[in-house]
C-alpha cells in the first residue's frame, strides 16, 4: 500500500483548477501564454468532449547536457473509456517535438540515465507496472525489472549501476516472494480482518502492506542484475512513491525519504519525519524527530553537502504552510531558511546549489518561485497562471504551466526568457472561445480581502443579461487557481451559456496562515459569510449578470458547503448540485479515509458534540427546499455514498424535487472520460432546466 500523508488534509474533496506563464517583473513574452493560432471559423465555448479528449501535458524531465526533455504526454482512449499514458521528446536547439516509439505499449514516469544515452520508465505492458529502458532515440524498450507486482516509482542513483524502487511488502516477509504467495492466498477468500486502522485508503480497502525503498542492481547494459534489496527490511513505516518523497545523495551512498510516524497511532495524527539511510545498509536515522508537524520532501545539494526538506511547524493542522529547512548532509546544523506567509511544496535544488525552486499557491495563482540558500530570499519566477511540475539541470529550467485559457504546455526558462516547447491541443484550442476571468477583491468575514473571479459565458453579447452558476471549492483548504481543470473547468460552463462566479473564502490557501486557519472549528460559517458577501459583489459589478436565474454547484466539501446554502441561505437559488458532498459531518469524521481529520473540528465529534452540530448540514436539513441533484460514487472513500444517499433521502422525504446520479466504477473523483462527460451532462441538464428563461 502506498500513502502519501505529507499534508494530508488537502487532499480533502480537492477541486483544483490549475494553468501558460507570464513571468514576473517584465512584460510578458508573446510565447508565454501558449496562446493558439487565429481560426477563420466562428469561435465555439468549450464542449465536454473537447476537455476529456485534451492532450494532458505533465513531468518535464530535462536531459544531463541541458539539450532535450522528455515529459509526458496523456492521451484518451474513447472506445475504451480511458487515459493512455505515452512520452514525448523535444530537442531544444529546434525541431518539432515527437512521440516516443515506445510511447505504444504505456509509457510514464521518464528518467534520464546520468549519461544520457538512455531513458528509463514506467509501464505495465507486461503485465504489472514495471521499470523499462529505452536509447535516447525512443524506439525500442527492454524490461529492467522483473518484480512479481508492481513498482510504484523509481529513482537512478548517480552512478548509473543501480536503481531504488518503491515497492509495496508485507513488513514480517523478508523475501519478495512471501509477499507474492501471501497475496495468492489472500486472494482465495473474500474474507480480509484487521487489527488496526487504515482500512481503506481513497478508493480501495487495504491489504496491510507498505511502500518500501529497494536498491535494484543494474547489469552493463543498464538491466535489472540481481535480486533488489530492501533498505527498510522490518521496518513498520510506508513511503510514497512519488517525486517529493525520496532522493539519493550525489555519490550514491545515501538515500534520504520521508515517511509517517510509525505505530498504532499513526492514522491519527499528521507527523512524519525525514529519514537518512546508507545505500549499503544500516539503520534508518531519524533527523527531524524533535518537529512534531509533516517533515518531508527532502533534497540533497547538487555536491552533496547540504539537504534541505520542508516542515509544517504543527500537529494535526489541516493547511499548515510548510517552511523550507536546510543542514549538514547529515542532518546536523539544521536551521529554518524561509520565514514566509506562504506554504512551499516541490522543492528541488537548482544546479549552482546557491537557491531552491518551490510552488506555492499566491492570491489566486500557482506560482514558480526561487529561494536563495543562504538568507531566504523568495524571488517568484512566473506570473499568473498555474506552475505545476517542473525540474533544472545543467542550468534548464523546464516546466508545465497552464492557464484558465490554456492547459498545460511544457516551457523552459534560459537566458531570461520563456520559451514554449510543446504544442499539444493546439487545433482544437484554435477553435475556441475561452473568456478570461475578471479577479475581484470584496470584504468578506471580518472585513478581510477575499478574492474571486467572474467569467462571461463565450459569445457574450453586450445588454444581454445571462444566468449563473457559483462554483464553490473543495478541500476546504483547496483554493481555486488559476488553472485549466479536468474535473470542474469554469469554461465547460461559459460554454452552455453562464456566467461563472468563483470565491477563495477563508480557508482557502494562498493568502496567508492566517486566512486559512480562520476556517478552523469555522467550517459552517466564515466561508458561508464570504460566499454570501461574494455572491453580492459579483452582482453589483456585474449586472449583466441574472441573479435570479443562478444554481449553486459544489463537491467535497464544495457540497457540503451546498448542503449548508440549503438550509441556511437558500433564498438566491433555482437549483442546487452536490457532488460527493456532507451530510453528517460526526459520521463521515469517523467513516473517512483521513483518521486525523477530525482536527479540522478540534476534535472528536463526542467531545466537541457542540460543534459538530452547530455546523452540520443535518442539523439544518428540516429547511431544504431548493432543488437539488446529487451525484456520488461507489469507490469513494473520502467522503463515503452514505452521505450522498442520506442527502437524497432527506430530500425525497421532505418531498424536495432532486435527482440522484449514482457512479458505480469511481470514487471521489470522476476519472474515466466518457464517464465524466455523461457526469458532467447530468449537471449541466439539471442546470439548464432551473434555469431556463420563463
Amino acid at each position: 500500500m502506498t500513502r502519501s500523508r505529507w499534508m494530508a488534509a488537502a487532499a480533502f474533496g480537492t477541486l483544483m483548477l490549475a494553468a501558460a506563464p507570464a513571468f514576473a517583473q517584465q512584460a510578458a513574452p508573446a510565447t508565454a501564454e501558449a496562446a493558439a493560432p487565429q481560426s477563420q471559423s466562428q469561435p465555439r465555448g468549450l464542449s465536454l468532449k473537447d476537455l476529456a479528449m485534451m492532450e494532458r501535458v505533465s513531468e518535464p524531465r530535462v536531459s544531463p547536457d541541458g539539450r532535450q526533455i522528455v515529459y509526458a504526454v496523456r492521451t484518451t482512449d474513447w472506445d475504451g473509456n480511458k487515459g493512455v499514458n505515452g512520452l514525448w521528446l523535444a530537442d531544444l536547439n529546434g525541431g518539432e517535438p515527437r512521440r516516443l516509439a515506445i510511447s505504444e505499449g504505456g509509457a510514464s514516469g521518464a528518467r534520464w540515465a546520468p549519461d544520457g544515452g538512455a531513458i528509463y520508465f514506467l509501464s505495465s505492458r507486461g503485465g504489472s507496472n514495471q521499470v523499462w529502458r529505452t536509447d535516447a532515440a525512443g524506439m525500442a524498450a527492454a524490461q529492467v525489472t522483473t518484480l512479481p507486482f508492481d513498482v510504484s516509482g523509481f529513482r537512478i542513483a548517480p552512478d548509473g549501476k543501480s536503481l531504488v524502487l518503491a515497492v509495496s511488502v508485507f513488513v514480517d516477509c523478508d523475501t519478495l516472494a512471501c509477499t507474492k504467495t501471501r497475496l495468492d492466498e489472500r486472494g482465495k477468500s473474500t474474507i480480509q480482518s484487521y487489527d488496526r486502522l487504515p482500512l481503506r485508503d481513497f478508493d480501495h480497502w487495504v491489504d496491510t502492506r507498505r511502500t518500501h525503498l529497494f536498491v535494484q542492481p543494474l547489469n552493463g547494459s543498464g538491466l535489472g542484475g540481481g535480486e533488489p534489496r530492501d533498505l527498510l527490511a522490518g521496518l513498520d513505516a510506508d513511503v510514497s512513491a512519488g517525486d517529493s518523497s525520496f532522493d539519493i545523495s550525489p555519490d550514491g551512498r545515501n538515500l534520504v525519504y520521508g515517511t509517517q510516524t510509525q505505530g498504532a497511532g499513526e492514522p491519527f495524527t499528521s507527523n512524519s519525519d525525514v529519514f537518512r539511510v546508507a545505500l549499503d545498509g544500516g539503520t534508518p536515522v531519524n533527523l527531524t524527530e524533535a518537529n512534531k508537524g509533516s517533515d518531508g520532501n527532502p533534497v540533497f545539494s547538487p555536491n552533496g553537502r547540504q539537504l534541505a526538506w520542508l516542515s509544517a511547524p504543527r500537529e494535526n493542522v489541516g493547511g499548515d504552510q510548510a517552511a523550507v529547512w536546510v543542514a549538514d548532509a547529515d542532518g546536523s546544523s539544521a536551521r529554518k531558511l524561509t520565514d514566509w506567509d506562504r506554504g512551499a511544496g516541490g522543492l528541488q535544488w537548482r544546479t549552482d546549489g546557491r537557491s531552491l525552486l518551490v510552488s506555492a499557491a499566491d492570491e489566486g495563482q500557482n506560482r514558480l518561485f526561487s529561494v536563495d540558500a543562504r538568507n531566504g530570499r523568495v524571488t517568484p519566477l512566473t506570473g499568473t497562471g498555474a506552475a505545476g511540475s517542473y525540474e533544472e539541470v545543467a542550468g534548464v529550467l523546464a516546466y508545465a504551466h497552464e492557464s484558465f485559457v490554456a492547459p498545460a504546455q511544457i516551457f523552459v526558462h534560459a537566458n531570461g526568457e520563456p520559451r514554449q516547447i510543446s504544442r499539444q491541443n493546439a487545433e482544437v484550442l484554435a477553435q475556441l472561445d475561452l473568456p478570461k476571468g475578471e479577479a475581484f477583491t470584496f470584504a468578506g468575514w471580518n472585513d478581510e480581502p477575499v478574492q474571486g473571479w467572474v467569467f462571461k459565458p463565450a459569445g457574450a453579447v453586450e445588454g444581454r443579461r445571462y444566468p449563473a452558476v457559483y462554483l464553490i471549492h473543495g478541500g476546504p483548504k483547496s483554493p481555486w487557481t488559476e488553472s485549466f481543470s479536468y474535473r470542474w473547468n469554469p469554461q465547460t460552463y461559459t460554454a452552455a451559456g453562464y456566467a461563472v462566479v468563483m470565491i477563495n473564502f477563508h480557508g482557502s490557501p494562498g493568502y496567508g496562515q492566517a486566512f486559512t486557519d480562520a476556517i478552523n472549528d469555522h467550517w459552517g460559517d466564515r466561508p458561508l459569510e464570504d460566499l454570501e458577501k461574494g455572491w453580492a459583489a459579483a452582482l453589483g459589478s456585474n449586472p449583466w449578470i441574472d441573479g435570479d436565474r443562478a444554481c449553486a454547484l459544489g463537491a467535497s466539501y464544495g457540497g457540503y458547503m451546498v448542503n449548508m446554502i440549503a438550509g441556511k441561505w437558500n433564498g438566491p437559488w433555482r437549483c442546487l448540485v452536490n457532488h460527493a458532498g456532507v451530510f453528517d459531518v460526526p459520521q463521515l469524521m469517523n467513516a473517512m479515509d483521513i483518521g486525523n481529520f477530525i482536527w479540522e473540528f478540534g476534535g472528536p465529534s463526542w467531545e466537541r458534540k457542540d460543534v459538530y452540530d452547530a455546523f452540520n448540514p443535518e442539523t439544518y436539513a428540516g429547511d431544504w427546499n431548493k432543488p437539488m441533484l446529487v451525484l456520488h460514487g461507489s469507490k469513494d472513500f473520502r467522503v463515503p455514498m452514505e452521505q450522498g444517499l442520506a442527502t437524497f433521502s432527506a430530500l425525497q422525504r421532505q418531498g424536495v424535487p432532486s435527482r440522484f446520479v449514482h457512479v458505480p466504477d469511481e470514487n471521489h473523483w470522476v476519472l474515466k472520460p466518457r464517464t465524466w462527460v455523461d457526469w458532467q451532462q447530468e449537471i449541466l441538464d439539471w442546470v439548464g432546466r432551473y434555469t431556463a428563461a420563463e
